[in-house]
């Protein structure tokens, strides 16, 4: 899976929860989907439609109501799914509100080796420096991510490392993903 794809993904707060619930066994149908993840409707909806659209997700022919489909995994999604398990399994529940925030994933992804911030940026390419910015603050605040100084370098500049649950989400999703 490339970076975009994994950027493109995480852009829906509950792309990633509907996944991994669809990968335990949770029934593909609205309903129990909903009651499993906790979301609003209407965001559920607009998850799913966009899983839909982006291929990880499809109608299951002949199943369900017309008023009430059934949803199943395609073979891309099945891989993707197995991957936001993991990722929702090492995350406590005290810290899936920031898994669900846009740049959370992909950031961390990104930071398989300590990297300075124009690093991040690069690999991220169409992140703003803002919402990087952002991103790496709150995960600072949750201890996922350590910053340090280089006081080597002229001048100085930050190096960001993932740490505790930063660091096992990193070793899940960094051997995943290709960056180009």
């Amino acid at each position: 899976m490339d970076i975009a794809l994994f950027v493109n993904i995480t852009s829906r707060a509950w792309a990633l929860p509907i996944l991994s619930n669809l990968h335990e066994g949770v029934a593909g149908r609205q309903a129990p989907l909903l009651a499993a993840t906790g979301a609003s409707r209407t965001a559920f909806a607009q998850s799913l439609d966009h899983l839909i659209a982006i291929g990880l997700l499809e109608r299951n022919p002949g199943h369900g109501h017309p008023l009430r489909p059934e949803f199943r995994l395609t073979p891309r999604g099945k891989t993707v799914a197995a991957i936001a398990n993991k990722i929702q399994n090492v995350a406590g529940d005290e810290d899936q509100d920031l898994l669900r925030r846009s740049w959370t994933l992909p950031v961390l992804t990104s930071l398989h080796a300590p990297s300075h911030f124009n690093e991040i940026k690069r690999n991220l390419q169409t992140i703003t420096d803002r919402a990087l910015s952002q991103s790496l603050k709150s995960m600072e605040v949750r201890n996922w991510v350590c910053r340090s100084v280089d006081e080597a370098a002229r001048p100085p500049r930050s190096i960001y490392q993932a740490v505790n649950t930063g660091s096992e989400i990193c070793r899940i999703t960094a051997p995943e993903i290709r960056f180009g």
